[in-house]
């Protein structure tokens, strides 16, 4: 068994550089984090070992005045600064420098447009309902922004008015482009004369992974792929795994690696070489953690 690890998995420039702020904080004093820090339960009970406390936002309402909280690289909405303000609460602002900028230009196109009363515009997410990221996108808008996930989904699109389409910065070239063109096809059918503006935000350094780990996974005859549960780049990433190597099997920890597990993928080759790869939420300690489990057997 030849093990290799992929080296273009793990952390994104984001999430390292929230991590490095939590631990360089964490050496001050108690420290508090609004959410996951990461999509990631081993990563998050790593810090949690070293004093991070994870809270939520009931919590931050309720915290004494003088705490100090962490904001993930996800970004958070306007209403969560100003909560912490009134709270006398230190913000230790980790948000994602991506997506900081993303939240600024849609604030920028809600506040240009917000009283263009005889067409109002609509501001639309290409983005996963509910997400950390597009929650806060949506804060940029007084939460007026449309989130849409497919284009199963343009009927909530009103092709009458303006129209300023934005991505989260995690999704996929492909579906982004695919949504432009159904917007535009869906133009010329209702023979509007709107012409779309079309932001492309997508943070290339996550969206090039998808050709690189589609090209270690087609090099391996095994692929094990170490994410979170919570973690949606994590279940994108896995899916374009399986897309070119179906002998891939998804773990959260090393300790879900079983003799068995491995044997009913490896019984069929005398020489089997097995790819260890993650998401951009996964630690690279984790996937070494899976490689020495496989060593061991």
């Amino acid at each position: 068994m030849i093990v290799s690890i992929d080296t273009n998995s793990g952390f994104c420039f984001g999430v390292t550089r929230a991590i490095q702020a939590a631990e360089s904080e964490l050496r001050k004093g108690s420290l508090c984090c609004l959410g996951d820090i990461v999509h990631n339960g081993q990563e998050v009970a790593r810090l949690e070992l070293q004093g991070l406390q994870t809270i939520d936002y009931d919590d931050l309402r309720t915290l004494p005045s003088h705490s100090r909280v962490l904001l993930r690289a996800h970004g958070e909405p306007p209403a969560t600064y100003w909560i912490a303000q009134q709270r006398g609460i230190e913000i230790i602002d980790a948000t994602c420098p991506v997506v900081k900028k993303l939240q600024d230009r849609i604030r920028a196109c809600y506040e240009t447009h917000r009283n263009d009363e005889s067409l109002p515009p609509q501001i639309i997410i290409y983005g996963q309902p509910g997400h950390a990221e597009v929650i806060g996108l949506q804060g940029q808008t007084n939460n007026t922004a449309i989130v849409i996930e497919s284009v199963d989904q343009l009927d909530r699109i009103d092709f009458s008015r303006p129209i300023y389409l934005f991505s989260q910065t995690t999704k996929s070239v492909e579906g982004f482009q695919a949504l432009v063109e159904a917007i535009k096809s869906t133009i010329i059918n209702h023979q509007s004369s709107i012409v779309p503006e079309v932001h492309d935000t997508i943070c290339r350094s996550v969206a090039n992974r998808v050709k690189e780990l589609q090209a270690f996974a087609r090099a391996n005859d095994l692929v094990i792929f170490v994410g979170g549960t919570k973690s949606s780049n994590a279940r994108v990433l896995y899916k374009n795994c399986v897309e070119v190597n179906p002998n891939t099997i998804f773990i959260s920890s090393p300790d879900e690696l079983t003799h068995s597990l491995i044997h009913s993928f490896t019984h069929s080759f005398a020489d089997i070489k097995v790819g260890i790869c993650g998401a951009t939420s996964t630690p690279q300690w984790l996937m070494e953690q899976v490689s020495e489990r496989l060593s061991a057997f």
